[in-house]
């Protein structure tokens, strides 16, 4: 694939890009190892400011950012606007609470003979990070932000369809103050990965992309012995029983759906609606899903934009086709329009079966499969009845429904009576062929961290440890 930015609404070439070369992506590691060892001697405090100093650049230059994106993948302006500012948030967050993820932890000293015993987190290096065009901006600030925070430095493989935002957020962190390095974007392709995450400068990886991507990383790490968090998307349930509000849980359903042109891996994506509300809420959704606008993305009043490639738009028709061709049933949509641009509908299809494939993959466009269950039991049974396990949602005003949901949805994330999403509070990730590992958090600042005990002893102790230990 070229490195080009193509416009999703028109499918014209922009821009193109020469990739890296081989003595080029060196040159650029050794910066990165050369920057980690000059953030090694900073202050939490020092990358504080330059981080704040980060995300009042992006709240400045919201608008031209928010435009290059919605140019290079199709999302409407709105929706990319709202990212860059939920990047700025992010930037923030870690700038203020770094200090205190990093402090020491202390642990019980006499419990094991000690004076003094603790756990400090340190960074490791350089740290690859292999990302996908559909939040261009998100998905590489919920890893730079604390990465940077507590003081490893960022090396980014984004995905070949957004070149611009790869460079601008490179040229942020620059301006920001952080060392020259810090933050690198390498414009190379997917074959240039093995040869960068092989390098022994470079100490771990993450990925947000396909199963494929991340069991090649996964590979390539397990080889070298490097530490990876995979974020491998999914097909997320959006559960409805009997006592849920219908009208707010099919209003949302639609916006669960279709963020994002419906190109997201925690968009809800399968609909298990209990018999007794199935018909009244496959209407109330059928009717929001209709009512929504596909247009120009750069129009406010858009709804939903292009999707952002013309491979990905004619699979997601193919996954309807095949519905359709096994006796599926479309209610609104499922129709390819005749223009220029890669466009698609607001779907909805329900009387799906097991021997469809939307039954069992993920669809990444706007597109609803509604399922009907009979009861909590089956409903469960077909929201686990895939291989993936990023996000889910319950809706139930019932409470031991609720309870029951959060422990039995086999994901990493449960959201009861509303939209799954990632808060830099919270952490972020799944389970299953979703992947592994935490984003966000204290916990996803910590993946990348050396997580060393340090036991101290007093006066006549062991030199090894104390009195009477295992060596193990």
């Amino acid at each position: 694939m070229s490195i080009a930015t193509t416009n999703p609404a028109t499918g014209q070439v922009l821009k193109t890009y020469d990739p890296m070369s081989a003595e080029q992506i060196d040159a650029a590691i050794g910066r990165a190892d050369l920057a980690f060892r000059q953030l090694h001697g900073t202050t939490v405090d020092q990358r504080a400011g330059w981080m704040n100093a980060a995300a009042d650049l992006l709240d400045v230059e919201r608008d031209d950012i928010a435009r290059i994106m919605t140019t290079e993948m199709g999302k409407t302006y709105a929706s990319a606007k709202a990212e860059v500012t939920k990047c700025a948030k992010a930037a923030r967050f870690y700038a203020a609470h770094a200090a205190g993820y990093l402090a020491d932890e202390p642990a019980d000293a006499a419990a094991v003979s000690a004076t003094r015993a603790f756990i400090r987190y340190q960074p490791i290096g350089p740290v690859l990070a292999v990302m996908p065009w559909n939040f261009p901006l998100w998905q590489v600030m919920r890893f730079a932000a604390p990465a940077l925070m507590a003081g490893n430095t960022g090396l980014l493989k984004h995905a070949s369809n957004v070149p611009q935002t790869a460079l601008l957020l490179e040229d942020v962190f620059r301006r920001a103050g952080f060392p020259d390095g810090a933050f690198t974007t390498l414009l190379v392709g997917s074959d240039a990965v093995e040869q960068i995450l092989s390098d022994p400068r470079v100490r771990a990886a993450t990925l947000t992309g396909s199963e494929g991507a991340g069991r090649s990383i996964a590979q390539i790490a397990g080889r070298e012995l490097k530490k990876t968090v995979l974020e491998l998307g999914g097909s997320d349930p959006f559960v409805v029983m009997p006592s849920a509000d219908l009208d707010q849980a099919a209003e949302v359903a639609t916006t669960a759906r279709c963020q994002n042109n419906g190109q997201s891996c925690i968009a809800a994506k399968r609909f298990i609606v209990h018999t007794d509300v199935f018909d009244a809420f496959a209407e109330k959704f059928a009717t929001h899903m209709a009512a929504l606008r596909v247009g120009d993305p750069m129009d406010e009043r858009t709804d939903v934009g292009p999707l952002a490639s013309e491979r990905g738009r004619d699979e997601v028709h193919a996954q309807v086709r095949d519905a359709i061709d096994n006796g599926g049933t479309v209610l609104v949509g499922g129709e390819v329009p005749d223009q220029d641009g890669w466009w698609y509908p607001p779907t909805v299809v329900t009387d799906l079966t097991p021997q469809m494939r939307m039954w069992r993959e993920e669809v990444f466009g706007p597109v609803a499969g509604l399922f009907r269950v009979s009861s909590y039991d089956e409903a469960i049974e077909v929201a686990n009845g895939t291989a993936f396990g990023l996000g889910s949602n319950a809706w139930t005003r019932d409470p031991d429904e609720q309870e029951r949901f959060v422990t039995d949805l086999d994901a990493g994330n449960v959201f009861i009576n509303g939209m799954t999403t990632s808060y830099p509070e919270l952490p972020f990730g799944g389970v299953k062929n979703s992947g592994y590992g935490r984003e966000l958090s204290a916990l996803g600042m910590r993946e990348f961290c050396n997580t060393k005990t340090v036991w101290v002893g007093g006066e006549g102790a062991g030199s090894v440890g104390p009195a009477g230990a295992h060596s193990e």
